[in-house]
């Protein structure tokens, strides 16, 4: 579905409207949408992927803060076939959609380049109860979430994401494809949450902050970055060489060491926690 001429793309949201059909049908295969499941949209827009998924799924959910867009779809979509909540994706609670212990959701969407970052780290929050997400972001995103150890691109978003979902980078998709064209490359990844008690934490909050601490300063050693955590000492005890910068430690590593600080003392092996989901 191209973008109706009436509506205005709003950079404020973030919009850029999918168009091209073979792209959206390989995204559609990408999900492979099954009547009965959750699943939720964010950032329907004018509902390119929103006709074929409902076709599929019989009944969608989708998150959409713009009014406009909003009126539309309740126009074309009927609320057995579309249930839509309005409002912003990073204030929305998406354990609403699937209680616990009761099954889980699939999350889709073409991800607003602005707030791309903050709406990752939110999602993350519900891995528990996502079976798996899709998204469309800015190339450059998705190569820091899939980025392997050493390498440019590997941070604290890669580590973070990483720590709960086996992520798989599918295709990319030219700025052509969308109208307005945006200005960069885009890509298609998929996040598969980890099965529970895999490189497992005792101590979120602070494996948050021993990561963000390590990235803080990215030029500098594990020494500096992680003084208030750690001495010679520890590292030692960890088996790690403090002269080493942050981008270095695999995401088994940065778990280890917080685990180490929260006291857990079972350290377990370094065994790589970057695996790929196809």
């Amino acid at each position: 579905m191209t973008a109706a001429a009436s509506h205005i793309a709003r950079k404020r949201f973030g919009q850029n409207f999918l168009s091209d059909p073979d792209i959206i049908s390989r995204i559609v295969a990408a999900v492979r949408p099954r009547p009965g499941e959750t699943l939720v949209e964010i950032g329907p827009g004018l509902g390119a992927l929103t006709a074929p998924l409902i076709q599929a799924l019989g009944h969608l959910h989708a998150v959409e803060i713009d009014r406009d867009l909003i009126a539309r779809l309740h126009q074309r979509y009927l609320p057995a076939q579309l249930t839509i909540h309005e409002g912003d994706a990073l204030k929305f609670d998406f354990a609403t959609l699937c209680p616990a212990g009761q099954g889980t959701i699939r999350v889709v969407g073409n991800l607003p380049y602005n707030i791309s970052t903050p709406l990752l780290f939110h999602l993350a929050s519900y891995a528990e109860r996502v079976s798996d997400m899709t998204f469309m972001l800015q190339k450059e995103v998705v190569m820091r979430m899939v980025a392997d150890p050493g390498t440019e691109e590997y941070g604290r978003l890669s580590v973070m994401l990483q720590y709960r979902f086996r992520m798989g980078w599918l295709f990319d998709v030219p700025p052509e494809a969308f109208r307005p064209a945006p200005r960069i490359m885009s890509s298609i990844v998929r996040m598969a949450p980890r099965p529970p008690g895999e490189c497992t934490a005792t101590n979120e909050e602070l494996l948050e902050k021993i990561v963000a601490a390590a990235f803080g300063q990215r030029r500098k050693t594990l020494r500096n970055t992680l003084k208030d955590y750690l001495d010679e000492a520890d590292f030692t005890a960890l088996g790690l060489d403090s002269g080493l910068r942050g981008e270095r430690l695999s995401v088994a590593e940065f778990v280890a060491i917080a685990n180490y600080c929260d006291r857990g003392t079972s350290l377990g092996s370094f065994s790589s926690a970057t695996s790929r989901v196809g």
